[in-house]
């Protein structure tokens, strides 16, 4: 399987995304044609991906069926929970390679090596 040897054979011709699957790319190309075949039903709301159509009827339902069984925190989708357990946990598992700061999300650590940068020497991020 592609997945596990690292191989990426599928590539965006637009911008030279990589990917190890063809569905991924098919879905990939939607950021840059905007198509979004999946449609709300109730409302004007339309996605790209069908996870994200799913996601959004909690809106319509209210089911949130991922619950943080410390603080009682409800979500649609299970990363969520994931993510917000760390309040509970202290886990942050995006650690900086020069510093001590570390983060629960990739996006967060990647904003913070920017201080670490020669252009922006005295930037800090706060860990969202």
């Amino acid at each position: 399987m592609a997945k596990h040897t690292g191989d990426k054979p599928y590539m965006c011709g637009d911008c030279g995304f990589r990917t190890a699957f063809r569905s991924y790319l098919t879905i990939y190309m939607r950021t840059h044609t905007g198509l979004k075949p999946y449609k709300c039903e109730q409302c004007d709301y339309s996605a790209a991906r069908k996870d994200y159509l799913n996601a959004h009827m909690a809106n319509h339902t209210g089911d949130k069926p991922h619950i943080c069984g410390e603080c009682g925190y409800r979500t649609v989708r299970k990363l969520d929970l994931s993510r917000h357990m760390s309040k509970h946990t202290g886990v942050k598992p995006y650690k900086c390679d020069q510093c001590e700061y570390s983060a629960v999300r990739k996006c967060n650590l990647d904003k913070h090596m920017a201080k670490h940068t020669e252009e922006n020497p005295g930037l800090t991020f706060p860990d969202v």
